[in-house]
This record gives C-alpha cells, structure tokens and sequence, in this order.
C-alpha cells in the first residue's frame, strides 16, 4: 500500500519532533549536569612509537621555551612603531687649488643645507663660468664634429643631448658645430683630483626615538657635554658615539682602496642604519642603538653606466648689465639615514596566550605518533580496531541485535566472530599484569 503524504511528512518530521520534545530536552540537560565525557585513551607498548613521541614532544619543548619563549621573547608585547627624527651636520675645513686656493666650509660643501634623513657632501667639482653668447658645442657631442654648414644644419637647431640652440653653422678651426646658450661648455671629461680633506670631515648624526605604546621616548646621545665633542665613533671602542669620520666611514663599506678613491672622486651613496632593539624588562637605560653601515650604489668595477652620485646646481648674477652665471658639477657622498626599532615588555596576557598555544602544538607528537601507528607499523590493523569503533544505526543490524543481545545477557547473532575478537583481545593482553587491561 503506497504511503500517504501525511505519513511521509511525519516520517520526514519526526527527527525534529523527536529533537525538540520535551522528555529528550529534559534527559540533555540532566546529561550536561550529572554526566561528563572524555576522550578514549589507548596505550600502546611499542619502543619505537614511545620514542618517536617523546623525541617530537622534546623537539616541540625546545622550540616552544628556548626560540619562542627565550630567544624571542616571547612573554613580551611588543611595540614596533617607531617615531624618529634625525638631525645631520658636517663640520671640516679643506682647501683646493682650481687656478687659485679655495678654501671651502661647510656651507659650500653641504648641498643642498637641509634633508629629511639624508645629506650630502661634496668631495669633487668642476666649475665653468658662463656668459649667454655663441660658442662650439661640447667635446663629448660626437654629432656635432663638422667640416662644413650642411652637417650641422641636417639635426635640426635642438639636436639630442644639445647644450643650447644649434645655428647651423660650423666652426671651422674648432671643427664643431655653432650653438647659442651659456658659453663655453662644460667640459666634464676628466674630472679633477677629489678633495682629500674631506676624508677628515665628520658626521654629527642626532636622533630621537620614541615608543608610543609604553611612553619611551630616547636619545642617541649618552656622552656628557664634554666627551661628546671629543668622541669619534669606533665599532669596538666607542660604539655608542654618534660623530663619524667619513675616512672611517668609507673604510667600512669599502676595503678596497681604489674604490675608495673613486667614490671620492666620481660620488657614491651610503646608508647608515640606526637600530633600536629594546628590552624594556631591563630598564629604559639600556634601550641603546645598533650602528649599522653599507654601500648602496653599484661598485665601479661593476657598473659601466652612468656610476657615481653628481648633479649640477648654479649660481646667477650680472655685472655692467650683462648675466652671468657659474655652473658647478658636484661630486660626493649622499649620505642616507634609516631608523628601526622594536621595543618589548613583560605582558601576563601575551605569555599565557603562547602557553596556550605552545599546549596545542605538542598534540602534533599525538598526530605524528597515531599516523606511524597506523600506516607504519605491521599490527596497524589491530591499533586501528582498537581505536575507530564502527556503529551502525540501521534497524535490524547485525552489530545493531548483537548489542541487544549482549545487553541481555544472550549471546551474540555472529558468535564465531565474537569469540575470535575475544581471543585476539587475549592475546594482545597476554603480557599486561592483571588488572592492566583496565
């Protein structure tokens, strides 16, 4: 007899009649009172698993409390954004002889007088003196070599990489083409000798730090009034001094003499790192600086174009109505200033979370241990019985009536199964003390 629809609705409704009636709603919440569950624990008497196990947990500890815990303090909470500020200046004194003695400050060699966490110092340049007039082009405009009007005229009056506006015509003893602009051209060929007193400048580099999260705000500067003026920074003695020598400087970026010469003469770029790692656990008096210097252009060995720091800047005036102006090329250091820091203190709240979390890793020796269990050992099908247990739910099962049946003391529908699972059971027990099986 086909089944009604009201009886496939009570069929279909009956899991949820049967969930929220109120006997079952009664016996689930005396159950979460009066009863409590807990995982089922299987041990397991094999050498090779135990150690497996205690080696992974070992290698977990180690991890957790030596790296995490000690090394990388991890009971702090940490603070990593830093506020810096930095002040740089130069002091020195040096002379060059260009046609006459120029004795040059720091007012003339710091260009321009003010950066944000940088600056630069020259240590190499070429002056013209220029008028606007009509003049040969440069020497290292190959296109402008000519012997007559005609191969001038064909590029045009603003060929590629010109210095001014090219009239067309050619300068016969010159042998180059005529243009119009601030004359004559700058010859940077063959840049002169460097500045070798730049060697003997030195570097004040202030800086101030701040961590907001704890209120720590610091100085770079821990020498009284007296020795600040006197120390020179050394990486041994006197680590903490914030005067460089640019000598020192370019000997620990570059050990090479000959590139030391070229990074005076052509320019180059150097980095100064300042790193504040703080341990505030300690006290605020030993939150102190790292120093830390490289090189950061491309060494002259390496690099065939365009190597070297150097810009152009000039300086404009007129005399009798006529302008005038001199253009210089400098050559020099960029120096360029970067600040980190992280600073750390003692947190309740951060180390019981990494205990927390260091608890929940040490279950991976369980996973590890219970995989070599099952798929690594010759008796993994008896430790697999022994841990997965089957349940059937279908009405009139066999495992479903050999329950019954053992619950009323009958014995079950498949004896001869039941009777080989309780003699393997004897013997995988054999070897316990009575009592053990427990």
């Amino acid at each position: 007899m086909p089944e009604t629809t009201c009886e496939k609705i009570k069929r279909y409704c009956s899991p949820f009649t049967y969930a929220c009636a109120p006997s079952h709603l009664k016996s689930v919440l005396l159950s979460s009172v009066t009863e409590y569950e807990t995982p089922k624990i299987i041990t397991i008497h094999s050498y090779s698993i135990a150690l497996t196990c205690r080696f992974v947990q070992l290698l977990i500890l180690f991890y957790a409390f030596g790296y995490l815990m000690w090394y990388k303090r991890g009971y702090q909470d940490r603070d990593p954004s830093l506020i810096s500020s930095v002040t740089l200046k130069v002091k020195g004194v040096a002379s060059v002889n260009r046609n006459e003695t120029i004795t040059l400050d720091n007012a003339d060699y710091v260009i321009p007088p003010q950066e944000n966490n940088a600056i630069f110092i020259m240590t190499n340049f070429i002056q013209t003196d220029q008028q606007p007039k009509r003049c040969g082009e440069g020497v290292d405009i190959t296109a402008s070599v000519c012997t007559n009007d005609t191969q001038c005229k064909k590029f045009g009056p603003y060929p590629s990489k010109s210095n001014g506006r090219w009239t067309g015509k050619c300068r016969i003893p010159e042998g180059r083409c005529e243009m119009e602009g601030w004359c004559p051209v700058e010859n940077d060929l063959s840049p002169p000798q460097p500045i070798m007193e730049s060697l003997n400048f030195t570097i004040f580099v202030k800086n101030f730090i701040e961590f907001t999260r704890f209120n720590i705000a610091r100085t770079n500067i821990f020498h009284g009034h007296e020795n600040i003026t006197q120390c020179i920074y050394h990486p041994e003695n006197d680590k903490y001094c914030p005067i460089f020598r640019v000598e020192d400087l370019l000997k620990i970026v570059e050990p090479d003499d000959d590139e030391r010469l070229k990074m005076l003469t052509f320019g180059a770029v150097v980095r100064i790192k300042i790193d504040w790692i703080c341990n505030l656990d300690l006290g605020g008096d030993q939150c102190k600086p790292k120093y830390s210097f490289g090189r950061l252009d491309s060494r002259y060995k390496d690099e065939r174009f365009s190597f070297g720091f150097n810009f152009r800047y000039a300086s404009h005036w007129k005399f009798e109505s006529d302008a005038h102006r001199t253009l210089t090329k400098a050559f020099g250091l960029r120096l360029i200033v970067t600040v980190t820091g992280e600073a750390g203190r003692f947190d309740f709240l951060v180390l019981t979370l990494n205990i927390g979390s260091m608890i929940g890793v040490l279950g991976l020796a369980t996973f590890i241990c219970d995989i070599v269990a099952l798929y690594f050992c010759k008796q993994g099908s008896i430790y697999r019985k022994q841990k997965f247990q089957t349940v059937s739910l279908a009405t009139g099962s066999v495992a479903t009536a050999a329950a019954i049946a053992t619950v009323n003391n009958q014995k079950p529908l498949d004896y001869e199964k039941y009777s080989l699972n309780q003699t393997r059971y004897k013997q995988m027990t054999s070897h316990l003390a009575i009592g053990d099986e427990c």
